[in-house]
C-alpha cells in the first residue's frame, strides 16, 4: 500500500467543504430519505424510518404495483425518491417518474434518437440547484440530463441534452465500447461517473473523470493507467498506457463521497486482458484499487490494491460502504469495501490506514507461457471471509447424481489455492467471476456498526487455449473470422452457448431475432456482454449473415493482421462448475447473508439466504442460492432483501438474522430495495425484472406497506 497526505490545500478547505450542498439530504435530514443511489453518499443503505418495525414487518401487504411493459431484460435498478417521485428505470433504460404514494406514472422518457439500449442500468442520479433540478442517467455511450419534473432534455447539457462518455479519454478510445451501469456521484456541481469496458485487449482506459452538472464538460481526469511521470506507470510496461493492447482499470461499481471532507473514494477493476498480462508486467496501479481522490480536483490523496497483476477479473465489484468505527474509546470514519474473494477491507478515510492487520501471503506463480505473475497477495487477516477461499474433495455437492463425474472434473484442474494462475487444463475460479461479494454491496448500520454483506458460492472453471493462428483465419469467410475472434469464447465454436451459465445459444437466431435486433446487440453489447462498435460496418454486416446462415462459405482472400498479437491466448468461455441437474457442484451453503460487526472485526450472525423450493421438499435444508442485488437495513430493526434466484422478498431481524417476513414476487428481485415516507406512510419497492438466472421476465416495481 502506498498512501500520501491530505494536501494543505484540502485540509484548510475541509471546513468549507461541511457546508458542500447534499443531494436532497443535508446533516438533519440524512438517512430519513432515499434521494441517492443505495440511500445516500456513503452508500450504507441504511435507512432511519421506523414505522415498519420487527414487531409489524409481517403484515406487509403490496401497497402498489408498477407495470413499465418493458420486458427486454433485467431491472437492476436502486431507485430514488425525491418530494413524493420516485425515479427508476426499465430493462431498455427508459426513465420514468411515478407518485411514490400511489405508483402512478407522471412521465417517461425514451429517447428518440437511439430507441433501444440493452445495458442494464441500476438507477438515476439527482441533483438541484433553486429551482434548476436534474435528473441524470446513462444509456450506451450517452451521459442524459432530464428536468426532473417534466422528463424533457435539458438542451444546454452536452449536445442537445445528452453527452458522449467517451468525452475526456484519448483518441484510442474513440471506437471503443463504454456505457455506464451505476449511477454517477455527485458532488458540489460535478457529477463522477462509472463507466463500464470491453475485459479484453480492446478496453478503452479507465480513467476517473468529474464533468459539469451544467455543461457536461470535462472537469478533471484521473488516469488509472499512468502516463509517464506520473505515480504508478513504472507499474506496467513501458507503453501500456498507449492503449494499444492494454485497457480498463476502470471503476464500473459506482463510488461513495464523504462530502464535508470533500474525498471521493473509487473502486476500480482488473485491466483488459482479464486473463492474461504477459504484456503488461507490474503490480499494475491504479488496476483493482481503492483509491481516495480529492473530489474538486481528481487529485490522489491515497490508494490500497487489492490484487497485484489481476489475471482472475478481481473487479471490486461494488461501491465502497462509508462508516464509523469505535477503536480503543474513540471513533473513527472509515470506508470499507468487500470484495469478490469473499474478503472486507476497512481504511482510514483520511489516512488510508487499515483498521485491521493486512498479510501479504505468497501465492502460485506457475502462470502460462509468457505471463509475469506477482508473488504475492494481500489478505486481511480480520475480518474472516464472507465466503469459501478453496474447495476439497469432500466438499463436492453430496446430492448431485453425477458426484463421481464431478470430484473427477475437480481433480483435473487447479483448485487448491484462491490464486492458482490461469491454466490450460483449467483453473478453479473461486468465489466466482461474480464473488462472492457482488454488485448488490453491502449495507450498514451506523446504530451498531454491524456491515451486512449477501454472497455467493457459485464455483467457475476457467480454461485457457491458444488463440487461433492467423493464416488458418484468412482462410475462413469474414463473417465466421469474426464470430471465431469475437464470440466463441461465450457462444461456443458450435454456438450452442452454455445456458447454464448463463450464456445463450445463438443457433437459430434468425427465428427469433431481426437482422436490426442483432445489429444493435453488436453495436452496443447487452447486459455482460460489450458491445462491437469499433468493428467496421462491413464485418458486422457478416458476422451477422453468418449467424443467420447466409453467408457463403468462400474462404477469405486477404491477410489478417492481428490487432493484438502481444494476447496469445483466449479462454473457452464462462463455466460454472454444476451438477448435471443444474446445480452447484459443490455442498451448501450456495448463498449466503452476514452480518459482521465492524468494531470487533466480529460475526454478529451468519445464515443461508434462498432455497431451492424442490430440494426443501426433498426433506433437504434450504441450501441458499445465487443473488444479485443488496441489502436495506432499517432503524425499525428490520433488514430488506429480494436478490434470490428463487424470487423471494424477505425481512430478517437485523440483530439476530431471524426471518419475520417472506413473500413471493411477481418476478425475481435482482436488485437493491429502497425505502421512503409518502404521505406519512412509509414504503419499501423493489424491481421485479427477472431475466437473470434463467428466470421468468417482469416488467414491474413492487411498493409494499402496512394497511
Amino acid at each position: 500500500m502506498k498512501l500520501s497526505s491530505l494536501s494543505k490545500i484540502t485540509i484548510a478547505s475541509a471546513a468549507l467543504l461541511v457546508s458542500a450542498w447534499y443531494s436532497g439530504a443535508d446533516d438533519k435530514n440524512r438517512y430519513t430519505g432515499w434521494s441517492e443511489f443505495l440511500g445516500g453518499p456513503e452508500r450504507t443503505h441504511y435507512s432511519s424510518l421506523t414505522q415498519i418495525t420487527t414487531e409489524n414487518v409481517k403484515g406487509l401487504q403490496v401497497a402498489w404495483e408498477y407495470h413499465s411493459g418493458d420486458t427486454t431484460g433485467q431491472i437492476q435498478c436502486n431507485p430514488i425518491m425525491v418530494d413524493g417521485i420516485l425515479y427508476g428505470t426499465t430493462a431498455s433504460v427508459q426513465v420514468f417518474a411515478l407518485d411514490a404514494a400511489t405508483g402512478k406514472e407522471l412521465w417517461k422518457y425514451k429517447d428518440s434518437k437511439d430507441p433501444q439500449w440493452f445495458n442494464t442500468n441500476r438507477g438515476v442520479t439527482y441533483w438541484e440547484d433553486g429551482n434548476d433540478k436534474r435528473i441524470f442517467f446513462s444509456a450506451g455511450q450517452w451521459l442524459y440530463a432530464l428536468e426532473a419534473k417534466t422528463g424533457r432534455p435539458i438542451e444546454s447539457f452536452g449536445e442537445n441534452g445528452r453527452m458522449d462518455l467517451h468525452n475526456g479519454l484519448p483518441a484510442s478510445a474513440k471506437d471503443k465500447f463504454i456505457c455506464s451501469n451505476t449511477p454517477g456521484t455527485i458532488f458540489k456541481d460535478l457529477i463522477i461517473m462509472p463507466v463500464r469496458l470491453s475485459e479484453g485487449p480492446d478496453a478503452a482506459p479507465g480513467h476517473i473523470r468529474a464533468f459539469n452538472v451544467r455543461t457536461g464538460k470535462l472537469a478533471w481526469t484521473f488516469r488509472t493507467i499512468p502516463h509517464p511521470g506520473e505515480v504508478g506507470y513504472e507499474t506496467w510496461g513501458k507503453n501500456n498506457y498507449k492503449n494499444e493492447d492494454v485497457g480498463a482499470a476502470n471503476n464500473w461499481a459506482g463510488m461513495a463521497v464523504d462530502r464535508d471532507r470533500g474525498i471521493l473514494f473509487v473502486p476500480t477493476g482488473s485491466a483488459g486482458y482479464d486473463f492474461y498480462g504477459g504484456n503488461r508486467p507490474g503490480q499494475n496501479l491504479f488496476a483493482n484499487c481503492l483509491l481516495a481522490l480529492d473530489a474538486a480536483t481528481g487529485k490522489r490523496l491515497w490508494h490500497f490494491q487489492f490484487v497485484h497483476h489481476d489475471v482472475w477479473d478481481r473487479d471490486l465489484p461494488s461501491a465502497p460502504t462509508l462508516v464509523t468505527v469505535n477503536r480503543d474509546g474513540k471513533k473513527i470514519d472509515a470506508v470499507a469495501q468487500i470484495t469478490k474473494s469473499g474478503f472486507v477491507f476497512v481504511f482510514d478515510r483520511v489516512t488510508g490506514k487499515s483498521l485491521f492487520p493486512i498479510k501479504e501471503i505468497p501465492v502460485p506463480t506457475n502462470g502460462v507461457p509468457g505471463e509475469k505473475p506477482w508473488p504475492t497477495q494481500p489478505v486481511p487477516l480480520k475480518p474472516a471471509p464472507f465466503s469459501r477461499q478453496t474447495l476439497t474433495m469432500d466438499e463436492i455437492n453430496p446430492f448431485a447424481a453425477n458426484r463421481d463425474e464431478l470430484a473427477a472434473m475437480l481433480r483435473s484442474v487447479r483448485h487448491r489455492n484462491q490464486f492458482e494462475q490461469p491454466s490450460k487444463e483449467g483453473t478453479l475460479i473461486f468465489p466466482g467471476y461474480d464473488g462472492g461479494g457482488e454488485w448488490g454491496g453491502a449495507g450498514y448500520d451506523p446504530e451498531t456498526g454491524i456491515l451486512y454483506v449477501n454472497s455467493n458460492e457459485m464455483p467457475w472453471i476457467m480454461t485457457i487455449v491458444d488463440k487461433p493462428k492467423m493464416d488458418k483465419l484468412a482462410m475462413l469467410p469474414t463473417g465466421e473470422r469474426a464470430y471465431v475472434q469475437y464470440c466463441t469464447a461465450c457462444h461456443g465454436a458450435d454456438r450452442k452457448g452454455n445456458p447454464k451459465s448463463g450464456y445463450p445459444s445463438l443457433v437459430d437466431i434468425n427465428t427469433r431475432r431481426d437482422r436490426a435486433y442483432i445489429h444493435t446487440l453488436v453495436s452496443n453489447g447487452k447486459g455482460m456482454m460489450p458491445g462491437f462498435s469499433y468493428l467496421k460496418p462491413a464485418e458486422k454486416d457478416a458476422l451477422i449473415a453468418f449467424l443467420f446462415g447466409e453467408e457463403k462459405k468462400e474462404a477469405g482472400s486477404a491477410a489478417v493482421v492481428d490487432k493484438f498479437s502481444s494476447v496469445p491466448y483466449k479462454t473457452t468461455g464462462y463455466n460454472k462448475f454444476l451438477d448435471k441437474d443444474g446445480y452447484p457442484g459443490i455442498n451448501p451453503p450456495w448463498g449466503q447473508l452476514s452480518a459482521i460487526n465492524l468494531n470487533t472485526g466480529e460475526y454478529a450472525w451468519k445464515i443461508t439466504l434462498g432455497e431451492f423450493k424442490e430440494l426443501t421438499a426433498k426433506g433437504i435444508a434450504p441450501t441458499g442460492c445465487e443473488n444479485y442485488g443488496g441489502p436495506v437495513i432499517t432503524a425499525g430493526g428490520v433488514l430488506f432483501i429480494a436478490a434470490t434466484k428463487d424470487g423471494m422478498f424477505r425481512a430478517f431481524n437485523k440483530k439476530t438474522g431471524q426471518l419475520l417476513f417472506e413473500t413471493k414476487l411477481p418476478a425475481a428481485g435482482f436488485a437493491t430495495p429502497s425505502t421512503y415516507q409518502a404521505n406519512g406512510k412509509q414504503y419499501v419497492v423493489i424491481a421485479c425484472g427477472g431475466t437473470k438466472l434463467g428466470t421468468p421476465k417482469g416488467d414491474s416495481y413492487v411498493a409494499f406497506a402496512l394497511p
